[in-house]
């Protein structure tokens, strides 16, 4: 599985990419930076949920990206985990040795 990225613009306008912990439509972890000199952060909804927003040292940090499109991101994203493929030869072989 490779590691998920996403880009954020600072309060000076410059966009970062950072790496995403964990995900969900109410909050986002991000990891700033790597090894020791890595800083994590939590990016919660704005007001009217049209973007993601924290602050890492005092800086702010924005995803751009509303609370519904992220909702629509994790639903696309578990979809093809929910369709296993079924076993050769379906219920015919169930219970036999």
């Amino acid at each position: 599985m490779e590691d998920e990225k996403i880009r954020v613009r600072t309060e000076n306008d410059k966009m970062l990419d950072v790496l995403v912990d964990s995900k969900r439509a109410d909050g986002i972890w991000i990891i700033l930076g790597e090894g020791v000199n890595s800083l994590k952060c939590k990016l919660s909804p704005t007001d009217n949920g049209l973007a993601y927003a924290g602050s890492i040292m005092g800086r702010e940090i924005i995803y751009e990206r509303s609370v519904k499109q992220v909702r629509e991101d994790l639903a696309n994203e578990r979809q093809p985990q929910d369709r296993l493929p079924s076993c050769p030869g379906g219920s015919r072989n169930r219970g036999r040795r």
